[in-house]
């Protein structure tokens, strides 16, 4: 008799277990996103057709064409590598945590905490710039069509309309805002690729005064037009074949908007993106007509308009799985009925995101103090899910000399980086940035002190796991996790 037979056969012996096991992210919704759903989440998140036109402009302001170029190909280089990275922990896991979780399994729980906090002020920050960014846009088009947007009453009108539909798409479910981003996303990116390369080439634009620091900056920029490609890992207990799905898309993204960022860096370089960044920076003062500004700008607000729902969507997940363990407050583990999602998060994410650009918008903040910031989280971020892919390696005996290699040298260059943002930063005038970005990351240690005394830290790291609806009866052995929640344990009769 088979293996196969003789469990079918034993399963109508056994009973079920008393107290049955369950994932604990199951409320999500478990086996239900498609690659390609996945794959548009990721991707959206770095709002690739707004990319294309913005980090040419970026890079090129701070140094020269040739230098933008290979700073674009290095910053692809060092993100597909804490991609690998990555899929270390996407090919054994799921969690709805994504990076946070997967440091703890390497760094333990204060890095985890540290990694967290960088995370979400990572997504509610890009959200908050993209938000921005998409609205001066949409105001920009009806400001073409003779319809004057700038006053503060109608500036909040139009962020409100677009944080209801935005609010409505993220709770009607992952499905149905991956469809939504994956349209807006290949319309732009069509639009804007044809542009560069049926446009007439002009002049190549170069930066009037080099800035200090240029390089650095040119990077910083490169490296948060990737980020995003990690928002994958936020949906693998929802994803149908999480292990190889979630892997294929973390490692895909960055290859697929790095190659699109080298072509537009090359088309600004040979001044085939002249008359696409006249219409960005200067209108139809530039030169082009009336419906080519609007198109351009309206493909860049859907572009960005994704990339904050996306964001968006990510951060749900984090705050719902620290939630689920405990370390904020259990409301925001509510999850809608019907459509699955953790809409109460939805809806402080989403607050929070509407008023932080509300306030960029009326009160002229800081925009580039909180880029700053903000690609400082980024960074931090990716150095410690490299450092932790190593010792997690190591720890479960799988450590190889590449898996090594690879993670020492991403932590490594993202490390330097990170100190040289922030040495630069508090030898100069602007020292507010660094300084925030310094209290950010010591906010993972704070909280890690507060729970130790709170005794709330042994549910930090939830996983999606394996269900007893998932085995037949009798084939597997169920324990005890650290919170008393019964787990499947092993297979077989016999298993230990």
């Amino acid at each position: 008799m088979s293996a196969l037979a003789e469990a079918i056969n034993r399963s109508f012996s056994a009973g079920e277990p008393e107290q049955p096991s369950v994932s604990p992210l199951r409320a999500l919704g478990r086996r239900r996103l498609s690659g390609i759903e996945v794959l548009a989440q990721s991707v959206a998140t770095t709002a690739p057709a707004a990319s294309m036109v913005v980090l040419p402009i970026t890079v090129l302001h701070t140094v020269s064409p040739l230098i933008g170029l290979l700073t674009i190909v290095g910053a692809t280089i060092l993100i597909s590598l804490v991609a690998v990275c990555v899929t270390r922990f996407t090919r054994r896991q799921a969690a709805a945590g994504g990076l946070y979780s997967f440091v703890f399994q390497g760094l333990g729980t204060r890095a985890a905490l540290t990694a967290g906090v960088a995370i979400l002020v990572k997504y509610l920050g890009s959200a908050t710039l993209t938000l921005y960014s998409g609205v001066t846009a949409a105001t920009t088009v009806l400001a073409v069509l003779g319809i004057d947007a700038g006053s503060p009453a109608a500036k909040l009108g139009v962020y409100a309309a677009v944080a209801l539909v935005a609010l409505a798409v993220l709770v009607r479910g992952a499905r149905v805002a991956a469809v939504a981003i994956l349209l807006v996303e290949v319309c732009s990116l069509v639009f804007i690729v044809a542009l560069m390369l049926l446009g007439t080439p002009g002049p190549v634009v170069a930066p009037p005064t080099a800035p200090t620091h240029g390089v650095l900056y040119a990077a910083l920029a490169a490296i948060f037009a990737l980020a995003g490609f990690e928002s994958a890992t936020f949906f693998g207990p929802e994803t149908k074949r999480p292990l190889q799905t979630v892997t294929r898309i973390v490692l895909i993204t960055p290859l697929l908007c790095g190659t699109l960022f080298v072509f537009a860096a090359w088309a600004a370089w040979t001044g085939r993106s002249a008359l696409l960044v006249g219409a960005y920076l200067h209108g139809t003062a530039s030169g082009a007509s009336a419906l080519l500004v609007i198109a351009l700008n309206m493909g860049l607000c859907c572009s960005w308009l994704a990339s904050a729902t996306a964001s968006s969507h990510a951060a749900s997940r984090l705050v719902y799985s620290m939630g689920v363990e405990r370390l904020l407050p259990a409301a925001v583990t509510a999850v809608h009925r019907r459509f699955r999602t953790p809409h109460r998060a939805l809806l402080g994410i989403v607050a929070i995101v509407v008023v932080a650009s509300t306030a960029l918008a009326l009160l002229d903040g800081r925009l580039d103090a909180l880029r700053l910031v903000v690609r400082a989280m980024v960074v931090a971020a990716y150095v410690l899910v490299a450092v932790a892919s190593v010792l997690f390696l190591r720890r479960i005996g799988e450590q190889t000399r590449p898996a090594l290699v690879i993670g020492v040298v991403s932590g490594g260059f993202g490390a330097a980086l990170l100190a040289y943002l922030l040495v630069a930063g508090l030898v100069g005038t602007d020292v507010l940035a660094p300084l925030l970005v310094i209290a950010l990351l010591a906010a993972g240690s704070v909280w890690h002190r507060v729970l130790r005394r709170t005794g709330g830290m042994r549910r930090v790291g939830a996983f999606d796991r394996a269900e007893s609806a998932d085995v037949l009866p009798g084939a597997g052995v169920y324990g005890r996790d650290a919170c008393g929640e019964p787990v499947l344990v092993g297979k077989g009769p016999r298993a230990p």
